[in-house]
This record gives structure tokens, C-alpha cells and sequence, in this order.
């Protein structure tokens, strides 16, 4: 952990071995964040690693894993494993035993398609969770994004989500289903929508768009960091919560929201729990874009 003046001598090496940085001055270092009060942060933070050491160590670990340049398939890899040993320990087994009953919701469509022309539109479609992401809408969307892949024909992939949120990250009554970690971690990375995003994203470009409103949380974020142009509404409110559960992303955003914002931005939003608005996402380049009132979008340099 690094804390202080963004400009001061010796910054570079401190950052190396930092898990990410902390100033109240503004920066455009894309190391840095930027809070209020650096002593109420870093006390805040001490209250979290000391409640979940395991998962913010294999964060860690795992990031620094993971670099800007990974290839996707090696970092999905390296991830699901992580994500597969702390599914099997303690702090993740904390959480489930404090959970209670949970009541499973089956969705008939739970992903939405239309094709106009050479555009193919996919919504997830659990609009009254949300769209929490559930196993049956993670094989629903897998199989919308799969014939994309093998239509040549569709210039233009736009994923979005109904109701009052794009989605709200992982459906919490299906964590801890599996019976083994290692079928969780083949599950990932055998029918991994990350993936077939990246794909996607690598042949269209900014055709393969996301455009995002209101809870972008979890999964919900790192897969739509893995599209070539992200649209944000001005309500959305972003973040990586998973340490809450003893686990870290799983859904590749260790790969995709890296490759936007950094491996430092992106602990801190791990190590911190905490969301970030529209505006703060546009800054930091985890979207391109915000759309205004009147529909349009706008953009503004990372920093």
C-alpha cells in the first residue's frame, strides 16, 4: 500500500510493490486514487484485510499475475483457479454458513435477441433481480454470443440488460452449488461468456458494445469491460464486491477491467469494496463513454 504525493521522488518503486495507491491531491496517474480522507480509507481498508486476508492476498497475487498485456485465456485461467481455491476455503465457507435459505427464481427467457439487419441485440432479461447472473442466463448468453461468433454476416453485437440495472453481478442463491471446486473452475472456463466476448470484441471492435445503467456490479462489470466500447448512463454505479464473499472476481474481470484501468484501480476497488459513479468511471477509462440526457454520448480522456 502507497499513500501521499502523486509527484514525490521515488514514486515509481514504492508502486511496484504496492497494491495500489492513495492521494487527496488530484491526479492523472492512473495508479493513484484519489479519496477524501487517506487515514479514513487506509483504516477502513485495515478493517477489510483483516476480515478476508485470504481473498485480498490471492487478489494480489492474482493481479500482479495478470498483467495489461496477458493474453485473455491464460488470465481467465489463472483466475479461475484462484477463484476455485478460495471456494474451497474458509472465508468463503463463512459466508455461505451466514446466508440462510435461499429460494432459486427460473426465468424462462433470460436472455433476450433480435437482429436488425447486421446489428444483434442480446438483453439479459431478469429484470425484477436486477439481472443477477444466474447459470441458466450464463448458458443463454453464451449461446447468443456463439452465433455471433459463427455469423459472419453480424457487424454488430449491442449487449444491455432490462429493467433498472444492467446486472447486479452473480446470483447469490446459485454460489456454492458445485459440488468440487475443480468442476466450478471447468464450468468457467469451458462455457466462459468472458471469453467469447473477447472474441467477439477482438473481430468487431467498437461494434461489440455494452451499454450499461444502473447496478454494474461483479460479473456484470467484468464482462462488459471485455467489449470493445462500454456506453454508461449517468445513473450506473460500478464496482467489484466479491470480497464481501471470500472470493475475488471470477467472471474474467481481472483480466478486462485490468486491461482498462490498471492493475492499482483495480484492487482498490476489490481490496475496497467501494462503487465508482459514471463520471468517475469515464475518467479512469473503465467505460468510453456516458450518454446525457438527450441520448448522446460523451467522452473524455483516461486520467
Amino acid at each position: 500500500m502507497a499513500y501521499g504525493d502523486p509527484t514525490a521522488s521515488g514514486n515509481d518503486r514504492r508502486l511496484e510493490h504496492a497494491s495500489f495507491a492513495l492521494t487527496e491531491t488530484e491526479t492523472h496517474d492512473v495508479r493513484w486514487v484519489q479519496v477524501p480522507s487517506v487515514p479514513a480509507a487506509l483504516e477502513e481498508l485495515g478493517d477489510r484485510l483483516a476480515r478476508w486476508p485470504q481473498a485480498a492476498a490471492v487478489c494480489d497475487d492474482v493481479l500482479r499475475s495478470v498483467g495489461c498485456g496477458t493474453p485473455t485465456l491464460p488470465g481467465v485461467v489463472t483466475e479461475s483457479l484462484a477463484y476455485s481455491t478460495l471456494q474451497s476455503g474458509p472465508e468463503f465457507e463463512r459466508w455461505l454458513a451466514g446466508r440462510g435459505q435461499v429460494s432459486y427464481d427460473q426465468c424462462v427467457d433470460p436472455v433476450l435477441i433480435e437482429r436488425t439487419g447486421d446489428e444483434l441485440a442480446v438483453q439479459l432479461n431478469r429484470p425484477h433481480r436486477h439481472n443477477a447472473f444466474s447459470n441458466d442466463m450464463r448458458a443463454a448468453l453464451l449461446e447468443a454470443l456463439e452465433v455471433a461468433a459463427a455469423d459472419i454476416s453480424i457487424d454488430k453485437v449491442v449487449l444491455s440488460g432490462a429493467g433498472p440495472s444492467f446486472c447486479s453481478g452473480g446470483d447469490l442463491a446459485e454460489f456454492g452449488t458445485f459440488t468440487d471446486p475443480v468442476s466450478a473452475h471447468l464450468a468457467r472456463t469451458r462455457h466462459s461468456p468472458a471469453l467469447a466476448l473477447d472474441s467477439l470484441a477482438r473481430r468487431l471492435k467498437r461494434n461489440c458494445q455494452a451499454r450499461i445503467h444502473g447496478q454494474v456490479l461483479g460479473s456484470g462489470l467484468e464482462m462488459a469491460a471485455f467489449c470493445g466500447r462500454v456506453v454508461c448512463s449517468p445513473d450506473a454505479v460500478l464496482g467489484l464486491p466479491e470480497l464481501r464473499l471470500g472470493l475475488i472476481p471470477g467472471a474474467g474481470g481481472t483480466v478486462s477491467v485490468t486491461r482498462r484501468i490498471g492493475r492499482w484501480r483495480t484492487a482498490y476497488l476489490v481490496l475496497m469494496g467501494r462503487t465508482i459513479d459514471a463520471a468517475t468511471a469515464l475518467r479512469w477509462g473503465l467505460v468510453d463513454a456516458v450518454e446525457t440526457e438527450d441520448g448522446c454520448a460523451s467522452a473524455t480522456m483516461r486520467g
